[in-house]
């Protein structure tokens, strides 16, 4: 296809949404058993780990010091600050670390402090029926994901998508993270961040209009992607599926987008509400591709003709103003009118 039709087609899809193609869904009751966390208070005492990547010179301080000032004790997983190879220590003492971290009595909550890779290694040597009877809250992102994933599949416990020990804590997003691990975050709103609206990866548009309703599952699109035909693999269906990607062309997102489709990952979901994908930009000399279609037609080819609805630049993923995102609340996305609501608590 030319790519002159290429954005004639888009265009028609994109007129035809306008238009008043509009999706109404509602979750039925058969559904997974969810298991709430308690919810935080300030001076509980926190546990950070780094189930990932190797952590730099001075993060695993700059993760105490963040948590710290948001009035949390702190203490570290034995492996916080290992080092094999690009992985913080072997796969079962990172996994030794979450076990340790869920049984021990004295912490309320887990903090993750960076994402990289390497989460995934680790499902295999979790204590699934520790972390079940010990439900607290789990916070992170980006390669996180799997860790997410595999815990809820296993135990249904709510798990967070938001900050690492290493992100920055401005008010925005500590505001954000507060208003569903301290809050109960029942009837809490999910939006766009309109103070970035001229940069083109910030831009929020609808991309199939309509309302559904169903339970918040998803992460960093890559990690997602990867566990498709896996064990690890979650059910979407009934679910609202949220996604966050960094660092990856175009090209690199119709590719896997491609992926989920031709799975069916779609097919029974009730809806997709789509972050932030940053640095999505072509970069010809880094692909070596040229005419390169943006992130905003490569989307609109890929879901629009979806019959769920679909919006993207809700903010919550590799940017400074986040929403935390919890994995496993039942919401309601709303495509035409740009929001996510959280119709039940995201902590007891």
């Amino acid at each position: 296809m030319k790519r002159s039709d290429f954005i004639k087609s888009v265009s028609l899809l994109t007129v035809a949404a306008a238009a008043g193609k509009s999706f109404a869904i509602s979750e039925n009751n058969t559904e997974e058993k969810v298991i709430f966390p308690p919810a935080l208070k300030i001076g509980d005492t926190i546990g950070i780990i780094s189930p990932a990547g190797v952590l730099k010179e001075g993060q695993s301080e700059k993760s105490i010091k963040n948590l710290e000032d948001l009035g949390f004790i702190v203490v570290q997983g034995e492996n916080v600050n290992s080092v094999n190879g690009y992985f913080a220590g072997s796969d079962k003492d990172r996994a030794n670390d979450v076990n340790k971290m869920f049984a021990n009595s004295d912490v309320k909550g887990i903090f993750c402090t960076r994402g990289g890779y390497g989460a995934v290694r680790i499902l295999d040597f979790l204590d699934y029926q520790t972390i079940k009877k010990n439900p607290k809250v789990l916070v992170g992102y980006s390669d996180i994901t799997s860790l997410q994933y595999g815990i809820f599949k296993e135990t249904g416990l709510v798990t967070f998508h938001g900050p690492v020990g290493i992100s920055t804590f401005n008010e925005f997003s500590v505001n954000a993270l507060n208003g569903v691990v301290i809050n109960n975050g029942e009837d809490f709103l999910i939006k766009a961040d309109l103070s970035q609206a001229d940069d083109p990866e910030f831009e929020a548009y609808t991309v199939v209009p309509g309302k559904a309703e169903g339970r918040l599952v998803g992460g960093n699109l890559s990690v997602v992607a990867s566990l498709i035909g896996t064990k690890h693999d979650i059910n979407y269906k009934n679910k609202i599926v949220y996604l966050e990607e960094i660092g990856e062309e175009p090209y690199s997102i119709d590719r896997m987008l491609t992926q989920m489709l031709y799975s069916g990952k779609f097919e029974e979901a009730n809806g997709v509400a789509l972050g932030i994908f940053k640095d999505s930009t072509p970069d010809e000399k880094k692909s070596g591709i040229s005419n390169s279609f943006t992130l905003k037609e490569v989307i609109l080819d890929r879901l629009s003709n979806l019959k769920i609805p679909v919006y993207y630049g809700f903010s919550f993923g590799h940017i400074l103003n986040k929403y935390t995102v919890p994995f496993g609340v039942k919401a309601e996305l709303n495509a035409s009118e740009g929001y996510l609501k959280l119709l039940e608590r995201a902590v007891i």
